[in-house]
């Protein structure tokens, strides 16, 4: 009875080990991807220019929309219309 008690006793602190050892993983990929993910927001990774662009969609959207007006302003020259 004693062996079934002790062995019960290192079975489930195996368990528990594995167990902790999974979550400190997982706990450590976790802060990997937030610094990752800061990183990127504030531009070090190379993957963003270095500005600060604030909302990445926005911005995005906004310098597309001045891109279209200079086209359009171009195209208007070209044609000889005036603005």
């Amino acid at each position: 009875m004693s062996f079934e008690i002790s062995s019960m006793a290192l079975f489930a602190l195996a368990g528990l080990t594995i167990v902790t050892a999974a979550l400190l993983y997982g706990w450590q990929g976790w802060l990997a991807l937030k610094m990752r993910e800061a990183e990127i927001g504030r531009g070090e990774a190379g993957l963003i220019p270095d500005r600060d662009i604030g909302d990445a969609p926005a911005a995005a959207r906004i310098e597309l929309a001045d891109l279209r007006e200079r086209v359009r302003r171009l195209e208007a020259i070209a044609s000889g219309v005036d603005l």
